[in-house]
């Protein structure tokens, strides 16, 4: 070969060159840029943090949509336990316009409020003490004050609407009037 027909790659280093001492052994990896290693961390840290976000976002809507059902559930229940009760009740509502008997409508609409206490009670409501009790501001309401000897001044005098309350939370007060001391 003569000069003018040197390789094309004559920038190429000799073998066993100053030049092999840098370069990479072949087949390994150049050494990492610790910059492009933590963004590269980053970037999947992200990304599992918008992974691990969008996974709570189902799980709160899951969960809504559960507490949702649940509630739906509790209503179809009580009012299936209701049901019948309102049943008797329309007909002795349609059997009052054609009676002649008070007593027997009369019994017969005491018998539906048993049948409606009972029913309350199954689904573990029960009514509120008041007439003869200590007033209590969280179980009653009071809407008068009775200046009366009958009963002790701070206790129930009367009961104007029974209140409900479902184990220890209260559902309704019972609206009460409250005796007071005779004026001396």
């Amino acid at each position: 070969m003569s000069e003018e027909q040197a390789p094309e790659d004559s920038a190429a280093p000799a073998p066993g060159g100053a030049d092999d001492a840098a370069s990479p052994q072949a087949g390994s990896n150049p050494p990492e840029d610790p910059l492009e290693r933590a963004q590269a961390e980053a970037a999947k840290l992200k990304d599992q943090l918008l992974r691990l976000a969008a996974d709570f976002d189902n799980f709160k809507k899951r969960s809504r949509r559960e507490l949702a059902d649940v509630a739906k559930m509790s209503k179809e229940d009580v009012l299936r336990e209701l049901l019948p009760v309102f049943d008797n009740l329309e007909r002795a509502t349609s059997h009052a316009a054609q009676a002649t008997d008070v007593k027997a409508l009369t019994d017969g609409i005491s018998m539906v409020m048993r049948q409606f206490l009972d029913t309350i009670g199954k689904l573990g409501i029960e009514r509120v003490p008041a007439l003869g009790v200590p007033f209590d501001p969280a179980m009653h309401e009071a809407v008068q004050h009775l200046e009366t000897a009958e009963h002790p001044p701070g206790t129930v005098a009367m009961e104007l609407q029974a209140g409900y309350r479902l184990g220890d939370r209260i559902i309704r007060p019972a609206m009460v009037v409250v005796a007071k001391p005779l004026p001396s």
